[in-house]
């Protein structure tokens, strides 16, 4: 039993913090959005929104829209591409990077490396109201290993990159909550064991 909890406690979830608003009607959808994007601790390796789409109806549907930017574009730049498409049943996907500690096997040292965050604002008529289990704003941090490190070994120096790591996402949920205009927020994992749970079993063991 006990080798079990183990493996389970290994297993990595994805992230996500979800935001809602008093007002998410559609000519509130975008101001919302870029006051969240702005935020962002953006990656200094790789600046800028890279990637947006535009769902109409549910996640079902193909996109009426997608573009990819290589080098990157600011949140105001990409909120404007979208203004003219704005409609509660529409869903918008912006993706950025920020910069996290990554242990570098081959070098033997830690490494900050761009990891992918995507921002998924949801119409309040997209998808059936699919916003109120999973926010007007969803914002999907990836993988929570990023902030576990479970294959690493557990050293000082692990300890020190996994808090680095956990306080740029705690600072951003707490920026975004004093300076979007949220009115609730929930930082949440797929997991039935929360990310601060996994955290603290994981900074408690013993070398």
């Amino acid at each position: 039993m006990r080798g079990r909890r183990e493996f389970e406690a290994n297993v990595s979830d994805p992230v996500y913090l979800s935001l809602w608003f008093r007002d998410f009607s559609g000519p509130e959808m975008l101001p919302h959005a870029f006051a969240v994007l702005q935020q962002f601790p953006s990656s200094a390796l790789r600046p800028g929104i890279s990637y947006f789409a535009v769902h109409p109806v549910s996640w079902g549907e193909a996109t009426v829209l997608e573009r990819r930017f290589p080098s990157g574009i600011d949140a105001g730049q990409a909120t404007l591409i979208v203004a003219e498409l704005i409609h509660d049943d529409y869903a918008y996907v912006f993706e950025e990077y920020w910069d996290l500690w990554t242990p570098d096997e081959s070098r033997g040292n830690w490494v900050l490396e761009p990891a992918a965050v995507k921002f998924i604002v949801q119409g309040e008529e997209f998808d059936e109201g699919a916003y109120q289990q999973t926010g007007h704003i969803q914002v999907d941090f990836g993988l929570d290993s990023y902030f576990l490190q479970p294959e690493t070994e557990l050293s000082d120096q692990t300890r020190a990159k996994i808090r680095d790591n956990v306080a740029k996402l705690v600072e951003f949920s707490v920026n975004v909550e004093k300076n979007s205009g949220t009115s609730s927020r929930l930082l949440w994992s797929e997991s039935e064991e929360s990310l601060a749970q996994k955290l603290i079993a994981r900074l408690q063991k013993v070398q």
